[in-house]
């Protein structure tokens, strides 16, 4: 018997990755268990929270107009529905960027109490932060990291690209640290394209991770998730980009082949799915998160933790799970029961 029955799953953000959000947060909320919950799907942009449709269970899906959405108390995270005030005994996270990524709605969430999907504040805070999270991980043993240099808003861009080049050489792969969905990205060939690729980061937030790139063989892809208390990995995605990288492009306007699962050595995916269930660990995750890596001809480079990864019907966790032999709507029963 389930601790829950009202799931309000959350979706949009005050990011660029909003309308992926919203992709996302569809997605799953159709796919949660209709005949054991009741879902509300909640729209949240720039303060503006409403609820957008509700489906009981054992009944259809009802969305609200435009106009006669009602909004969101933020005082308990309440709505109130043809009279009566309905509080969620469960959120589904499924905003990507800010707030969901940064941990801000992770510590609202936990002050008022309510259980959610995601890790905590803390963790998602630092996890998110890929300078912060590289961080955590440096002095492992079982992957490695590429060199990098870190940039905050304010500082010389012109000083400091000469000395990334200088430190780290060429080519470089230029990044806001806090971000998704290869917003803000930038590979860098030549020293002269250093500042604008800096400055072009900067669109997407005050920090900016500078990292020598990688020779790739393999850009390999895992998902993890709490089951019962042991920490399970899925199956391994390799992603074969036709734009020499995984940018917003190969990712979202098919220019990439996802081969699911990987056609890769059993030892290496099992390494990469030992590494993955390591990281989680060591972070302190819960929920469901994806790691990235490159393993390149000296080793297994982690690249990023995705906090909370893409759930399209054909993002890179719905295939693992179909994969794994699960289904999607049983998938997403023991992420919300083992949170």
């Amino acid at each position: 018997m389930s601790d829950y029955k009202s799931i309000a799953v959350i979706y949009g953000s005050d990011s660029s990755e909003w309308e992926v959000s919203c992709r996302s947060g569809e997605f799953t909320a159709s796919r949660i268990d209709e005949f054991q919950y009741d879902v509300y799907e909640i729209f949240a942009r720039f303060g503006d929270w409403k609820l957008v449709a509700m489906r009981k269970a054992n009944s259809m899906r009802v969305p609200f107009p435009e106009g006669a959405q009602p909004q969101v108390d933020k005082t308990d995270f309440s709505v109130r529905v043809l009279g009566e005030k309905v509080k969620f005994d469960f959120v589904y996270i499924m905003q990507h960027g800010a707030p969901g990524e940064t941990g801000l709605l992770q510590g609202y969430f936990e002050m008022l109490g309510i259980p959610h999907s995601s890790c905590s504040a803390f963790v998602t805070t630092v996890a998110f932060d890929k300078y912060s999270c590289k961080s955590y991980l440096r002095g492992v043993d079982y992957v490695k990291l590429a060199p990098d240099a870190f940039y905050r808003k304010g500082e010389d861009v012109e000083a400091f690209s000469s000395r990334a080049v200088e430190q780290l050489g060429l080519p470089l792969f230029v990044k806001p640290t806090a971000g998704g969905s290869s917003f803000g990205i930038t590979r860098v060939t030549r020293a002269e394209d250093l500042p604008a690729a800096v400055r072009y980061a900067l669109t997407e937030g005050d920090t900016v991770i500078v990292e020598k790139g990688v020779r790739s063989e393999h850009e390999l892809t895992c998902a993890v998730y709490l089951d019962g208390g042991e920490v399970k990995a899925l199956p391994v995605i390799e992603i074969i980009s036709e734009t020499g990288w995984f940018d917003y492009d190969a990712k979202y306007n098919g220019r990439s082949r996802e081969v699911c699962p990987a056609e890769i050595p059993d030892e290496l995916t099992g390494r990469i799915q030992d590494i993955s269930r390591r990281i989680y660990r060591r972070l302190g995750c819960k929920g469901l998160v994806r790691m990235d890596y490159i393993v390149a001809p000296d080793g297994i480079y982690f690249l990023e933790v995705n906090i909370i990864p893409g759930m399209t019907n054909a993002s890179l966790v719905p295939k693992m799970v179909r994969a794994a032999g699960l289904s999607i709507t049983d998938f997403l029963t023991t992420i919300i029961e083992n949170a």
